[in-house]
């Protein structure tokens, strides 16, 4: 009987909640209004011989190369950043090797890691979900080969210092170190112009977020250039769509749309953590598109919230399942008038849970 490998039937199932999502969608971190009207416009020009041809990706690397400021071949444009995830796994992991991961984190860092044979070693976060250096390093072993930290990390929004990322990278010289820049735009925080330090570090960034293009999954991976030269022969040649690669520069010259609306996630930003700290309910400051907060103690405190904020059309994130997060839900930021929606509902759902009072902003 066919048999898939036994680290398969070890890996835990991962559900997007996807189906059934009417409302104002605050559950998947997602751009909320959308991409700039110039990409939409360049999908429209996209033809029959456009679709008939294999993609072909150098020119879109190169314009990418040139918009972050490396050189071409340190960049390999991906599938997503889960894509990129899953190279880098396919890459550096054998049976028997470690990874290392800081949790509560990105779900799907596991999972790549545990279908390429690795043991995955979870190193819980220090108090208010910091990073815990010390206990990181305790943690790294010979058998050490990749680490993946989320910067601002997901579902809490926190973000590690710059000078720890590379001293980590210097203390396992041995291991690839992937720092996952997903939420950059509502941080402005990378450690892209010092990767060169240390020749293990990667970065990758998403379009997923603030340009809105998470349908047509385009990700990009960035590390010193024979590494990334290794990646690249795990990695299909045709691995990103033509619809992508079209519309790709033209996102990335239309600076002034993203620079609005990540302006505007900022000003909701603070309009909820504003809002929750004079409510009195517990929350973590945040340096992404979205905010953490624990509206009750147990799985079924965050669960009945949940579906109490979905009879008013606002969906949020039930985040009880990941490490340190019992009663906790992740809310997307959007622009104002969503927050508006956001806040009016927020205030009714804390009312008819009694959890708390003054929610309005």
């Amino acid at each position: 009987m066919l048999r898939p490998r036994v680290a398969i039937g070890t890996i835990p199932a991962y559900h997007p909640p996807l189906a059934g999502r009417d409302g104002i969608r605050l559950d998947f971190n997602e751009n909320t209004i959308g991409c700039s009207p110039r990409v939409l416009e360049r999908l429209r020009q996209i033809g029959i011989e456009d679709l008939s041809r294999y993609p072909e990706k150098q020119l879109a690397e190169d314009r990418m190369a040139k918009f972050l400021g490396v050189a071409s071949s340190e960049v390999l444009l991906t599938n997503g950043v889960d894509e990129g995830i899953h190279l880098l796994c396919q890459t550096y992991l054998e049976p028997g090797d470690q990874a290392l991961i800081v949790v509560p984190t990105y779900s799907m860092y596991r999972i790549y890691m545990m279908a390429a044979g690795a043991s995955v070693i979870s190193v819980p976060a220090g108090r208010d979900f910091a990073f815990p250096m010390a206990d990181v390093r305790e943690r790294i072993t010979a058998r050490t080969r990749l680490i993946a930290i989320a910067n601002p990390n997901n579902p809490t929004g926190t973000v590690v210092p710059i000078d720890e990322l590379l001293e980590l990278a210097a203390y396992a010289p041995d291991a690839a170190i992937l720092i996952d820049e997903a939420y950059f735009e509502f941080c402005g925080q990378t450690i892209l112009p010092r990767r060169h330090e240390h020749s293990n570090i990667f970065v990758a960034r998403t379009f997923s977020k603030a340009y809105g293009l998470a349908g047509l999954r385009m990700g990009a991976l960035m590390g010193d250039a024979d590494q990334v030269l290794s990646v690249r022969r795990v990695c299909s040649p045709y691995n990103v769509n033509c619809a992508a690669l079209a519309c790709l520069p033209v996102a990335l010259d239309d600076h002034a749309y993203v620079q609005r609306y990540v302006s505007e996630i900022l000003a909701s930003r603070t309009r909820l953590q504003d809002a929750l700290q004079t409510a009195g309910i517990p929350f973590w400051p945040s340096q992404a598109n979205f905010v953490l907060m624990r509206v009750g103690a147990t799985p079924d405190d965050s669960k009945h919230f949940t579906e109490r904020m979905r009879t008013r059309g606002i969906l949020v994130r039930d985040r009880s399942a990941n490490y340190g997060c019992e009663g906790c839900v992740r809310i997307t930021l959007g622009p104002k008038e969503h927050t508006d929606r956001l806040l009016n509902a927020l205030h009714e759902t804390f009312e008819e849970l009694d959890i708390a009072q003054g929610t309005r902003s």
